[in-house]
């Protein structure tokens, strides 16, 4: 029982909810850069939460199924077509065995997911199915040619009347300021707080990297590397923030000036380069 993927026109991974707690072992948590997406195409497709689905950049992928299939296809929002029939973005769809999905490329957000009754059913490492690609853990990228293999289906579809949609426009993220924010000048962490930043072409899973003023330090020493966690904002040594994504490097060497509060990392995920993207202080967690 599989899921056979045609064409990929760009990256597309296995996602589910990440291998959290491994830090200790040199690893991040990875997973679905978008996890209420995830979470909510698994939903209707009767799927627990964290089942793992197909993350796909920018959409432009097409899949064919050997058997009949609840699919949903959530986050980044594309044209879908079933057997050259549009359907719905946010929905369940059946698909007969036999036919054939296409994913247009995005019109708006980022990263697409396409969850599957049953989930797809590869083997786990350190008890997650999830792709990281900074440290080549998990399953391979999926490729043109690649079987997914599905699990048996679970539950019943969830039933809703709300379709899934990116966010749009100018997106706004809480922060928690430190644990290095004392070695940037006071003009620096205003700056970060009241400046708009433009998210650049070289952002990825890894992290975002953003363009504006420059950040400077009021500390010039070299840090040991310290612990980093998903949503910390690092400060390279051109004055520009980095925020750390899914599959960041669990230590890094560059003061970390702030950290986005994990329920808005989530929003970083649709993110496009070009968009803008704002920090504001944000209570202690």
């Amino acid at each position: 029982m599989s899921l056979l993927v045609e064409r990929v026109e760009l990256l597309a991974t296995i996602q589910d909810l990440g291998r959290p707690g491994q830090g200790h072992l040199g690893v991040s948590p990875s997973g679905a850069f978008d996890r209420p997406a995830l979470r909510f195409g698994n939903g209707l497709v009767g799927n627990d939460a964290g089942a793992a689905a197909l993350e796909c950049l920018r959409g432009g992928v097409r899949l064919r199924t050997d058997a009949d299939r609840i699919v949903a296809v959530t986050g980044a929002a594309s044209t879908l077509r079933l057997d050259g029939r549009a359907v719905e973005h946010g929905r369940a769809l059946h698909l007969p065995a036999g036919s054939v999905l296409d994913i247009g490329i995005v019109t708006h957000g980022l990263r697409t997911y396409v969850c599957v009754g049953g989930g797809i059913d590869v083997s786990p490492v350190l008890g997650s199915r999830s792709t990281d690609t900074l440290a080549g853990l998990g399953p391979d990228r999926v490729v043109e040619g690649t079987s997914l293999p599905i699990g048996p289906p679970g539950s019943a579809p969830a039933e809703t009347d709300v379709p899934w949609a990116p966010r749009l426009g100018e997106t706004t993220v809480d922060v928690v300021l430190g644990p290095r924010h004392d070695w940037f000048t006071t003009d620096a962490v205003r700056r970060l707080l009241s400046e708009p930043w433009e998210v650049t072409g070289r952002s990825d899973r890894i992290g975002l990297r953003l363009s504006g003023p420059l950040l400077e330090r009021a500390v010039t020493a070299e840090l040991p590397s310290e612990p980093c966690v998903r949503g910390s904002i690092q400060v390279a040594a051109d004055g520009q923030p980095i925020v750390f994504g899914p599959d960041h490097p669990v230590t890094g060497g560059y003061p970390v000036i702030a950290v986005v509060v994990d329920r808005h990392t989530d929003r970083l995920a649709q993110l496009t380069p070009g968009n803008t993207l704002r920090f504001t202080p944000g209570p202690r967690v």
